[in-house]
């Protein structure tokens, strides 16, 4: 891309700018869909079991309107990221692809995205304002529809708890005072461990925070990941790992695994999708652990981050935006088609009416000593604090896994690891061509 590329903001809606020429993200109109006859649509998704869910559509919805959704499977992440802007160079992107949240700025600022906000209607009431800011990247344009989400909450062994007499943190000072006590009590055992590698864990605690780390001030990005809320989290965690309180370990490993199968780490920030974690990892310890609100940096706010969770959104490319729009809303609205989306692919739907209804009436058979499971997990997705993503998340997200990774396994200064991945996300807009705001 040339270095003229920049972000503006033109009254409250989005527009790329590349040269003299502006692409709003929302491209031309699509007229095809008036044409009569059959319309075939294609989507790339990860999600388990989706070729099932969209079954249900082609049966009966689609059916109705001649609209024909054919799956086709991807990687997830940044290397669908990646093939989705191959393919739009190209003039041929899918017509509905799926994005996970962080994703939607940087395929909002390649045109890659349409905005479908005159073609779903009344949606955004289905779902949580958090949630649905997600997809409008603060503006009155929509580029997706939100599918699953992954509210934070906080996980611990309560037997263990209530052998070493630990009462469940309701504030962050809480919870570093119980990391102390158990190391006291138990030296061989850790509350939880410092990861770095998964950037989300550590986005989605910023998030509860307050942070915004990315903004936009007139026509240039403004870069904040080392603002005060961040800094707050970095020091707080970095503090616990320096003295010992927590270990310093990544999750995922084997060694990981069985910290949590045998009480080792008794503890876990984490998100809803959790259960299906710590019945790969901690087998044993079925029925063991129970889940609560993630602790607050006052005893006023009742406030959680996000940790993953993605959206339903059209591209630019399609000559169909009206019919695909129409399905993107019903696959993540429709009961039936949620209830099919959590039993196939084991999401956690971001529409709100379908968190207490379905696969969500009864708790994880992994937690089925807490009845009250998704209820609670409902209630906290409600306190989803606004996320501020940007175009480089993948940049940003690199850096810290190694900076902070450095860090963690040092016990070094967690405030220069946040420096490094602030600079680095910087220069890489910079490099970009994006106008930025010192």
């Amino acid at each position: 891309m040339p270095n003229t590329k920049q972000w503006r903001l033109v009254a409250t809606a989005v527009a790329v700018t590349l040269g003299a020429t502006t692409l709003a993200a929302c491209g031309s109109d699509d007229d095809s869909d008036a044409q009569s006859g059959p319309v075939s649509l294609t989507y790339w998704t990860w999600t388990p079991g989706m070729d099932k869910v969209v079954d249900l559509w082609n049966k009966g919805p689609g059916k109705e309107q001649q609209i024909t959704v054919t799956v086709k499977k991807q990687a997830s992440g940044d290397t669908l990221v990646t093939k989705i802007l191959t393919a739009h160079k190209a003039k041929k992107a899918p017509d509905l692809v799926q994005a996970e949240y962080q994703a939607l700025p940087t395929l909002v600022s390649n045109d890659a995205l349409a905005d479908i906000s005159g073609d779903v209607g009344d949606t955004k009431k289905d779902f949580a304002d958090g949630v649905w800011q997600q997809t409008t990247l603060g503006t009155d344009a929509v580029y997706a529809v939100p599918q699953d989400i992954g509210p934070m909450m906080f996980y611990y062994r309560e037997d263990l708890f209530k052998q070493y007499g630990l009462k469940v943190p309701t504030t962050w000072a809480e919870f570093a005072d119980t990391a102390r006590a158990l190391k006291k009590k138990a030296p061989d055992k850790d509350l939880t461990t410092f990861s770095a590698n998964d950037s989300g864990l550590f986005a989605g605690l910023a998030q509860q925070a307050g942070a915004k780390w990315w903004t936009t001030s007139g026509e240039k990005w403004k870069v904040g990941i080392d603002d005060a809320a961040t800094q707050k989290v970095a020091t707080f965690w970095g503090g616990l790992v320096k003295e010992g309180a927590i270990d310093n370990q990544p999750m995922y490993t084997p060694a990981w695994n069985k910290a949590l199968n045998t009480g080792k780490q008794i503890a876990w920030v984490s998100a809803v999708w959790a259960p299906g974690t710590l019945t790969t990892a901690a087998p044993d310890t079925k029925g063991k652990w129970a889940m609560a609100p993630l602790p607050q940096w006052s005893a006023s706010e009742d406030v959680t981050g996000s940790w993953g969770g993605s959206s339903t959104a059209v591209t630019t490319d399609s000559g169909h935006r009206s019919a695909a729009a129409k399905f993107a809303a019903w696959l993540n609205t429709d009961r039936a088609a949620l209830a099919a989306l959590a039993k196939e692919g084991g999401i956690y739907p971001a529409a709100t009416g379908a968190q207490l209804s379905g696969a969500f009436v009864k708790s994880p058979d992994f937690f089925s000593n807490q009845a009250d499971f998704y209820t609670k997990a409902a209630e906290i997705a409600k306190t989803t604090a606004p996320s501020a993503w940007g175009p480089n998340v993948n940049v940003a997200y690199t850096s810290f896994k190694d900076a902070f990774a450095a860090a963690a396994k040092n016990k070094s200064d967690f405030g220069a690891a946040l420096k490094t991945m602030q600079d680095d996300t910087v220069a890489d807009l910079k490099k970009q061509g994006f106008g930025v705001a010192e």
